[in-house]
């Protein structure tokens, strides 16, 4: 799965990231917000990932809004992925040291979040969107219930996920006072969420206030932005992963689904979620499918997630600090009595190799100079140091 992804991942990265080799070649927001989470992790290397951050926010318009893909002749908007690229803000923060960049689009990501406030309703739920309001493939071109029409659960969410970013990027690089006006609209949509879509009866949230319809990617967002925390999100997943009655998440929103997953402690169930992966390998695929047969793409650079996932997941690395300059190492073995990897660092490579001992782990972590963190294993933790660091739990 490594080498399919991989593959994938690089015949789709050219001078620019692009979604497949083959139809459009554009660098679309939202398979580009995963693509440049698997050069970090990959190949360390966080060029294309500044070029493309770079290109969308020079696409804004006058109102906030970018445009869906960057460059591009066609002036196509998707709403949702002007979202996205506020997460792709984010993510290079907390990978990549180079906070002077970060901070030189605050002014567009303030620009992309007046658009949106100025068309939600006095509840802080969007109202009616303009353009195409793609959100996954599951549904008939991709838009979710209500999505043009507003009160949109997965859309509405979207927006709290980049008001948290914003409060974030703000309190380190910007404005104190506009990081305290993002957390006030955050913490309003949250209220404003669980009122309109929680259904306490099915333990799922709905697509839309009327009820009617559920959907993985609403609940995975729902976990992602904390408006379910604890046992109760971890109930949520539970029945959003066995329901059979539900609109299910296709290979690009899987990588959120799974991130819910991690989120609410089920990282040991991640390679028993790979079934579309499974799938595209039995019937022969040598990169990733756009999504689930029939596909109009076999060589689609978000069906290559695994290979930022497994690194995240299984090995369990992940960054803690601004810049990677803290680490959090948490895995995740499932079933396998060992594991080893490593991932470039921007200081240096950083390697875990794990043994199973009964109910406790053994493990090596070696990390780059100046880099400190935590190693984690089923709620005991222990502090990193620079270099080798040699852990026995229990």
């Amino acid at each position: 799965m490594l080498e399919i992804g991989w593959r994938t991942a690089r015949l789709c990265a050219h001078e620019t990231y692009v979604d497949c080799p083959y139809y459009e070649q554009l660098q679309y927001v939202g398979d580009t917000r995963i693509q440049a989470l698997i050069s970090y992790y990959a190949a360390g290397d966080a060029r294309l990932a500044r070029q493309a951050i770079d290109r969308i926010d020079a696409t804004r318009t006058p109102e906030g809004l970018t445009y869906s893909r960057a460059p591009s002749a066609l002036q196509q908007y998707i709403p949702p992925f002007s979202l996205w690229w506020i997460g792709m803000l984010h993510d290079y923060w907390m990978h990549v040291d180079d906070a002077a960049f970060v901070k030189s689009h605050i002014k567009g990501m303030r620009a992309i979040l007046q658009f949106f406030s100025e068309r939600q309703e006095p509840t802080g739920s969007l109202g009616p969107l303009p353009w195409w309001n793609f959100v996954d493939w599951a549904w008939p071109r991709g838009t979710p219930p209500n999505g043009d029409k507003g009160n949109s659960a997965a859309i509405d969410l979207q927006l709290l996920l980049a008001f948290d970013w914003a409060a974030e990027l703000e309190s380190q690089l910007g404005s104190p006072a506009m990081a305290a006006h993002y957390r006030e609209q955050a913490a309003q949509l949250r209220s404003t969420i669980r009122a309109l879509y929680w259904n306490g009866n099915r333990g799922l949230f709905a697509d839309t206030p009327a009820k009617d319809s559920y959907s993985q990617q609403a609940n995975a967002l729902a976990i992602l932005a904390n408006v379910v925390q604890g046992q109760e999100a971890r109930r949520v997943f539970e029945t959003q992963w066995s329901a059979s009655d539900i609109t299910k998440s296709t290979v690009y929103f899987r990588f959120y689904t799974h991130a819910a997953a991690l989120k609410v402690g089920f990282g040991d169930r991640y390679l028993s979620f790979l079934d579309l992966w499974r799938d595209m390998l039995a019937v022969g695929l040598t990169t990733w499918a756009e999504q689930p047969e029939p596909s109009r793409s076999d060589c689609h650079a978000w069906g290559s997630s695994p290979n930022f996932e497994m690194l995240r997941t299984m090995l369990g690395v992940s960054t803690a600090a601004p810049g990677f300059a803290q680490v959090r190492v948490e895995p995740h073995l499932g079933s396998l009595p060992d594991l080893e990897g490593s991932l470039p660092h921007p200081r240096g490579d950083l390697r875990v190799v794990l043994s199973r001992r009964g109910e406790g782990v053994k493990a090596t972590v070696t990390l780059p100079p100046t880099v400190t963190g935590v190693f984690a294993w089923k709620g005991t933790e222990r502090p990193l140091e620079p270099g080798e660091n040699v852990i026995a739990i229990p």
